[in-house]
């Protein structure tokens, strides 16, 4: 799916080249500045850190990689190499998930059970819910992908700018129903089910929110307005790129079909920084305070 951009290839790239720099820069801000500083050891703080090291992992399996073809004339790519891009692709997209669904149990107890907040979200749980978030799509997704990888294959066109899983199992000489049901199960398992446990909290949070003061109600959107922005802006790439892989690239303008499959691992990385540093006052005023000593 690789266009040829002819003289806009050099643009593209260092285009590409200065947003990767950002979201590497972007991210690394936001875990530096939450681990040296004590004030923001807590649980919400600590889910975003998680998110921003999982966005320095997703675009580590994406950029260097796409930079390269950007300037090449072949793309071609080793079949190791490419089931190892589909593992760290896929993984950060399930990991963005279940540490977004995370998050959203976080702001519940938050609000829905304040006076119990600290008894409820202490380090142990935080560990335990950290450990939920990495291990179990680890894993299902070891799991899918190892199926995907033992299958022969009779061609080597994958429609996409980077290596996917639906795209390699179409190209398969056998049957693939076992590997069409599991890779339901896991959509179900990874997907769904951390979007209905956000739509749930967020419900739970209306209904208790629904007779509260004003300065209440503000005090709570300033808190979960972030999540929820990062939470609607994943679900909306996510979904575009699973919709995108259902239907024939080929009969979608090329330009169009880039973009879109594109989305869910550049602008989730591009933007939560900006979201949770520019949103949320704690992180902001020290990420002020401390930006000028990072250039000394």
């Amino acid at each position: 799916m690789f266009v040829d951009i002819g003289n806009y290839q050099y643009p593209a790239f260092v285009f590409c080249l200065l947003l990767y720099s950002f979201i590497v820069s972007a991210n690394l801000v936001i875990i530096l500045v939450i681990s040296r500083e004590r004030s923001l050891h807590e649980p919400m703080y600590i889910f975003i850190a998680l998110l921003s090291v999982n966005s320095l992992y997703g675009s580590a399996g994406f950029f260097p990689r796409f930079l390269v073809d950007l300037l090449s004339d072949s793309h071609l790519i080793s079949r190791p190499a490419c089931f190892t891009q589909i593992y760290v692709i896929y993984t950060y997209a399930a990991y963005e998930m279940t540490i977004l669904g995370v998050m959203a149990y976080d702001r519940y107890v938050a609000v829905c059970h304040p006076l119990h907040y600290h008894r409820k979200m202490t380090s142990k749980t935080v560990y335990y819910l950290t450990a939920l978030a990495w291990f179990f799509p680890t894993f299902v997704l070891t799991a899918v992908i190892s199926m995907s990888a033992g299958l022969p294959l009779c061609g080597n066109e994958i429609q996409k700018v980077f290596c996917a899983n639906w795209s390699v199992v179409k190209l398969s000489c056998v049957s693939t129903a076992v590997n069409n049901v599991v890779g339901l199960l896991l959509t179900i398992g990874i997907v769904f089910l951390p979007l209905f446990y956000v739509l749930y909290t967020y419900l739970r949070i209306v209904v208790v929110c629904w007779k509260k003061s004003a300065e209440f109600k503000v005090k709570v959107l300033q808190s979960c307005l972030p999540h929820m922005v990062s939470f609607v802006i994943y679900s909306i790439t996510g979904f575009c790129d699973i919709a995108l892989s259902r239907y024939d690239p080929e009969e979608l303008n090329p330009l169009v079909a880039v973009i879109l499959s594109l989305e869910f691992v550049v602008i989730p990385p591009v933007l939560n920084p900006l979201v949770y540093g520019l949103k949320l006052p704690e992180i902001r005023r020290h990420i002020i305070r401390v930006l000028p000593t990072f250039k000394q």
